[in-house]
This record gives structure tokens, sequence and C-alpha cells, in this order.
């Protein structure tokens, strides 16, 4: 079964825009949660009737797919998704994101237009903003909906724990943690890239167009602030300026002309973008870094769309809760299912010796470990490992009682086989006449060596045979009292062997009870060992990620930092050092947190361990009652 997205013949409306609000469409979340690679996710938004279908068809590979139309009508409604594989990351999937236009005039509610923005946001990893002429100021204010996502987007839970006052910073000075690239599109470009006479990049004119105005009046702040977010909020940034791709008169058919029929300035403009995309554009990840699969995506997805619809601000932090609590419920489901499915195979075989029990348990259970660390994150309390291990450990426990009781059973009957001639020769009297007792002896001694011989017992094969041998001592006794041929000394040897051999029979009960329990805890030991090597892993991989969203966001401030700087903005610079000083003081503060983050992984596993050996001790403990022939009694692992 693959871990990629299905096949796909077109997009899928993700999220519908209803009168009753923006809806989920479930058949689309059932489409993603099939999807366990991790997803590069790249929406596209901007005014409606700008081309925007376009560019998310190029990215899939496709002339069409994405609805284009050729009227002033919004084509697109909602989010619409298409998911196809990554053209060169191996195992991961691109996810393209379709919005409605925005500033559609049929549908009247420009709040509308705001969410829309808001989950490209929130649901990127790259945004495209895609318009039409040039970057002027008229482009930049018609980017409002930038502005306004101090209002939307909320970073921690209003009842996250505080740091002192002296030490907060704004929220939205923490947006480039978490949210997408940007990159601007610029359609139907038709000026020269000039600045002071100098031809520039397309970076460059994005930059040139995004900076800011000194002075406090009204004028300047209105004029500064959406230049002032996206520079802000955006890690990165990246331009693209596309000429015509055909005449005017040929745009309503742009979706069937063939390549040759377009701009080749256009194509390689085009086939830029998409290098750029394909190569550049990272992996979903939510705050921690934690990266997101196309499962992952599934409920972020329903989880801000059900946030909007309540009135809510969407959390940052609270959607990554979520979401970590239902993905996490998953990956115990689908890791104890694994070892279910393996212990029930393994039950077939039932009775075996508590050697292949254990030794069977052990791999299933490393495998277990490894299913649940490959899909679960954010496990930071060990909650749901203790819950797979105290789940894994009920059902060994009640294995280990199944196997006993099967082994109780077989060897009761293989007993009671193996004995049925010999009780026919006691009804018939022929151990009752002189040198009877030899005869019941080797006839003994002859049924036991079959029983030693039969190699499916189980664990309590030497334990029932020591209980046959003690129900049957005061049998053998009385055969032996009533033999003639024997004088009393005969006797009291004979009586001295049997007792002899029922105190060697137990002995050997106890030696391999011993060499269970010893090879059990051997096999435990390293099992344990194995886990918590995987699990330091783990927390490794996810310290790294980490690291990583605090480095990017950084990287971001500095740079940012050193531009204001150098066009003499030093009041801003100057804020900017306080933000990354906080960044710093974060990065080093997660450092100290790590011991005490490995000791919350390590506590469950400990105990998963215990719950083990408990079983294991129980067996032990047990031996004389199932040597007795009684019905084994359930046992709960401590």
């Amino acid at each position: 079964m693959s871990n990629g997205p299905p096949t796909m013949a077109a997009p899928v409306c993700l999220i519908e825009n209803t009168d009753q609000g923006l809806q989920t469409v479930e058949s689309s979340l059932n489409l993603l949660r099939r999807i366990q690679q991790p997803v590069v996710v790249v929406s596209v938004v901007g005014l409606y009737r700008t081309g925007k279908s376009y560019l998310m068809n190029r990215l899939a590979g496709q002339q069409s797919g994405f609805a284009l139309g050729s009227t002033i009508e919004s084509k697109t409604k909602g989010i619409w998704m298409w998911c196809v594989p990554h053209p060169i990351k191996q195992g991961h999937t691109l996810v393209l994101l379709d919005t409605e236009g925005l500033g559609d005039v049929d549908k009247g509610d420009e709040k509308n237009d705001a969410w829309v923005f808001c989950l490209a946001v929130l649901l990127s990893s790259t945004m495209v903003y895609n318009s039409r002429g040039t970057i002027d100021n008229q482009a930049i204010e018609k980017l409002h909906y930038v502005t306004e996502l101090t209002e939307q987007i909320q970073v921690k839970s209003g009842g996250a724990s505080k740091q002192d006052d002296d030490d907060e910073i704004p929220e939205e000075c923490e947006f480039v943690r978490f949210f997408p690239g940007f990159v601007w599109a610029v359609r139907d470009f038709t000026l020269e890239r000039k600045i002071d006479g100098r031809d520039v990049s397309e970076d460059e004119y994005l930059d040139f167009a995004l900076q800011l105005k000194k002075g406090l009046n009204p004028k300047v702040v209105a004029y500064n602030l959406p230049r002032q977010c996206i520079r802000n909020f955006f890690p990165t940034r990246k331009c693209f300026t596309f000429p015509f791709p055909t005449e005017a008169k040929n745009m309503k058919r742009l979706d069937n002309m063939a390549e040759t029929d377009l701009d080749p300035d256009f194509l390689k403009v085009a086939d830029r973008f998409c290098s750029y995309v394909f190569a550049e554009c990272r992996v979903k990840t939510v705050k921690g870094g934690h990266k997101v699969t196309g499962s992952r995506f599934s409920y972020l997805v329903k989880i801000y769309v059900e946030t909007i619809n309540s009135g809510k601000v969407p959390c940052l932090e609270n959607a990554v809760v979520a979401m970590a609590e239902i993905e996490n419920q998953t990956a115990v489901n689908e890791a104890f299912r694994l070892f279910e499915q393996g212990m029930e195979d393994l039950k077939k075989n039932f009775p075996i010796d508590l050697g292949p029990l254990s030794t069977e348990h052990q791999r299933l259970s490393t495998m277990t470990t490894q299913e649940f660390l490959k899909r679960s994150f954010k496990d930071t309390e060990g909650k749901y490992m203790a819950q797979l291990q105290e789940k894994v450990a009920k059902l060994y426990d009640q294995l280990i009682n199944e196997n006993m009781e099967a082994s109780v059973k077989q060897c009761r009957k293989l007993l009671s086989d193996l004995y049925a001639p010999m009780a026919a020769n006691i009804q018939q009297g022929s151990y009752s006449k002189p040198g009877g007792y030899e005869i019941y002896c080797r006839d003994r001694d002859t049924m036991v060596a079959k029983y030693r011989q039969h190699g499916k017992k189980g664990m309590k094969g030497e334990e029932m045979l020591e209980g046959f041998l003690q129900e049957r001592s005061a049998e053998a006794n009385s055969i032996l009292m009533a033999d003639e041929r024997l004088t009393e000394a005969d006797k009291q040897m004979a009586e001295a062997r049997e007792q002899a051999a029922v105190q060697e029979q137990q002995a050997k009960v106890a030696a391999q009870r011993q060499e269970d329990l010893q090879r059990a805890l051997e096999d435990e030991k390293r099992n344990q060992e194995e886990r918590l090597r995987r699990m330091e892993e783990k927390m490794e991989e996810e310290k790294r990620l980490q690291r990583e969203e605090l480095d990017r966001a950084l990287e971001s401030k500095l740079k940012e930092q050193q531009e204001m700087m150098e066009k003499g903005f030093r009041d801003k610079a100057e804020i900017m050092s306080q933000e990354i000083e906080h960044l710093k003081k974060e990065r080093e503060n997660q450092k100290e947190a790590e011991p005490g983050f490995f000791k919350k992984y390590f506590m469950p596993v400990a105990k998963l361990g215990t719950n083990i050996l408990s079983s294991v001790l129980q067996y032990k403990a047990m031996g004389k009652m199932f040597g007795k022939g009684k019905k084994p009694k359930a046992t709960t692992a401590v």
C-alpha cells in the first residue's frame, strides 16, 4: 500500500464557500488522510480573474485542471486542491491549493475574502500572490488582507504561560517562524525593470516596491503598514514578472493552447517559477518545526475551518495540540493493531514455550514502537507512548495466560492418554502380584519418556508432569506396599527413590522456570534499550526541527534588521534587536530543557518493562498451582 497521493485526474473542492459559511468536504479530507508522506503545500491567492489557476495547472504538470474561465466571472469558489507526487523530492507529495478570487463582487462580503486569505496563509508552506500589471501602491493596497492577519491569527493559546512583562514581544513578531514563504507573481508585466536607470532583477523590483518611507504622519503610516507586514511576517520573498502569454484575443482559450503557441518569454518565466517552487519550497511545518503529512494536513484544515465558523480566532498552538492528539491517538491504534495481528498469528501455534513467546513479543514490540514513533509527534509528556505500552503489556499478559491455559489443557490430555494403559492394568490387577511394583515403575518410566518426547507441551510441560507424579504417588506407594516379593528394606529403599525422583522433578521444574525468567529478562532488557535508543533519536529529530524553525526566523530577522540599518530606520532596527534576542534566548532555553524532556519519555518506557516482567514473575509464582492441575486465574500487569 502506497503512502503517497492517490491518483487524481482533476482537482477537488477542499473547502466550500456556502451561504452557511466555509465548509470542509469530507471526501477530500479522506483523500488527504491516505497520504502519509510529508506535504509541500503551495497556495495561490489574488484578485479574481487574474489567471491564478493557470499557474497551479502548470505546477501540476497539466495544461488544464483548475478552472480558468474566459469571462469576468470568478471560476474558483472556495478552495480547491490537487495532490500530485512531488516532481523532484522523492517520498513527498505536492499539494496545490487554488483559492477563489479576492474582490469578487458577486460575494458581497469582504470578510469572506479575509478568511480565504487567512486560510491560505495558515495552510500553505509557500503562498503565491498573483496580480496583474505592476507592483505599485495600488497593487499593494489591494493586498490589505495581510494587515488584518494580526486580528485573525493567534500564536499562543489564551491559557499559555506568560513570561515576564519585560520579556514580552507582540505575537505578530513570531509570525515569521510559522508563516509560508511569499512569492509575488506579476502577470501581464510590460514595463522595463529599471530603477534609477539601472536594470534590476525581479527580486530587487519587489524589494524596491516594499521599501518603507520615513515619518510618522498618518499617510506614511498607512503607506508603510502593508509593506512592513509583508517584510516582517513572511520568512522569504520572491518575485516573478510574467509577460503576456499570448495575444489578448487568445486569452479566453489559454488552457487549450499548445505551448508552441505561447510567448517564449512567458514560457521561460513559467519554467523558472515552477523550478523555484519545486526546488525551494519546503515541507509544510507547524509550530515546533513538526513536519506535516497528508493525514495531519487534513486535521489542520478541519480544525481551522471549524474554528473560523465558531467565530473564534485560529490559534497556531491550539491547532498543533489538537492535531497532535488526533494523530497520536491514531498512531497508538495503528501501532497496537500491528502488535495485535502479529500475536494473533502466534496464537495459532499455542501452546509454546516461554522462550519463543518472549522472542516474538520482543520482535513485535520493537516493530510496534517503530510504527508509533514514525507517525507520532509532540508527545512531550509521553502520554500516548505510555498508553500504547499499557495496551501492549495488557495483551501480552493475557497471551501468557492463554498460552498457559493451552499448555495445561494439552499436557493434561497427553498425560491422560499416555496413562490410560496403566490405568487399565490397575483395573485388571496386573500390578497386584509379586513383582508388580517393578512392572509398574517400568511402565511409568516408559510413559514419562514418551511424554517428554512429545514436542508440543508448552510452558507448563514439566510442571504438569510434576503434578501428575505427585498425584500418582499414593498409587505407587500402595502398589509398593502390596508387593510380597519385596522385603521391608527393599520397600524403604524404593520409597526413598520415589521421594528423590519427585524432588528431582521439582528441581528440574524450578530450574526451567528460572531459565525462562532469565531469558525473558534479558530479552526485555535488550528490547528496552532498543526502544530508548529509537526514542532518543526521535527526540533529537524533534529538537533539530525546533532549532531549524528558530534558525530560519533568526536568519530572516537578521536580514531584515540589516536592511533597516542600511536604509536609516534605526528605530525599527532597534525594535528588531529585541525580537532577535527573544529568539536567541528561546533557543538557549530549549537546550536547558533537554534533560527533563528525555526523562518524560523514559518513564513510560521503563513502565512497559515493569509490566512485561510482572507477567513473567506471575507465571513463576503460579507454577505450583498449575502443577496441581488447577485452572489459571486471570492476572493483571502491575
